[in-house]
């Protein structure tokens, strides 16, 4: 089953973020998701400890990932699921390479800040290291997050413009900055389990959501996803 890595170099780029959304998206479309909490913040695995209630048998997060145990954890996981999601920490490291290698897919989250850029062109440097030296080609975007949807920040701007010069896929669905995406990790469940009276446009951070895990779906070829087929019972 498709194994899909999130990735940046730098903390606080929104990749536990986008591995929540995405995770908890692609369960309530009936696909089985395990998630490997390699960040050693451990957020995802706080948010799953507060959450097992509304997610059903669908999504399973598998806390304290290393280096040491990644092989043993991935091997077993993808025998039990149709996606392997892994989180990784904000940091350069062997653990880093070795998550990128087993991926079929690299998604890496992107703020519209200089340093968020970096921290993703590390990870792309890596992408083509491997395929430079081992001719190991695999497929890789970046996501936009913590988009605000009214304002485009020059910024914002830069980023765009440096992976469009360095031909780097951009996926079409950001993540926009919505409160429902910050409380969720405080209060657990998932979007569709939230009280719409207390979180502000809500209906929107569940369409945005929803736009992300469809895009990704479609992003890894059919060949490593077979699950991918139920697209069009979805879209």
């Amino acid at each position: 089953m498709p194994v899909i890595t999130f990735a940046n170099t730098k903390g606080g780029a929104g990749k536990t973020t986008a591995v929540l959304l995405l995770a908890t998206e692609l369960a309530r479309l009936g696909f089985r998701v395990s998630v490997l909490d390699a960040d050693p913040q451990h957020w995802i695995t706080r948010w799953y400890e507060n959450s097992e209630d509304a997610l059903g048998r669908r999504l399973n997060v598998v806390p304290y990932v290393t280096m040491s145990t990644i092989d043993r954890q991935l091997a077993e996981e993808k025998n039990r699921a149709d996606f392997v999601l892994i989180d990784l920490p904000g940091s350069r490291s062997s653990l880093l390479a070795k998550a990128v290698g087993h991926a079929d897919y690299v998604l890496i989250p992107v703020q519209g800040s200089a340093m968020d850029a970096q921290g993703g062109a590390n990870v792309i440097e890596l992408l083509q290291y491997l395929e430079d030296k081992a001719d190991i080609r695999i497929r890789h975007s970046v996501v936009l997050t913590r988009v605000n949807s009214m304002v485009t920040t020059r910024a914002m701007n830069a980023v765009k413009d440096l992976l469009a010069a360095r031909r780097v896929h951009l996926l079409e669905t950001p993540i926009i900055e919505r409160s429902a995406f910050r409380d969720i990790f405080g209060c657990g469940g998932t979007l569709y389990s939230m009280d719409a009276k207390r979180v502000s446009n809500l209906d929107k951070a569940q369409e945005n959501a929803r736009a992300l895990a469809i895009e990704v779906l479609r992003q890894i070829p059919a060949a490593v996803a077979p699950a991918a087929s139920r697209l069009k019972d979805v879209a």
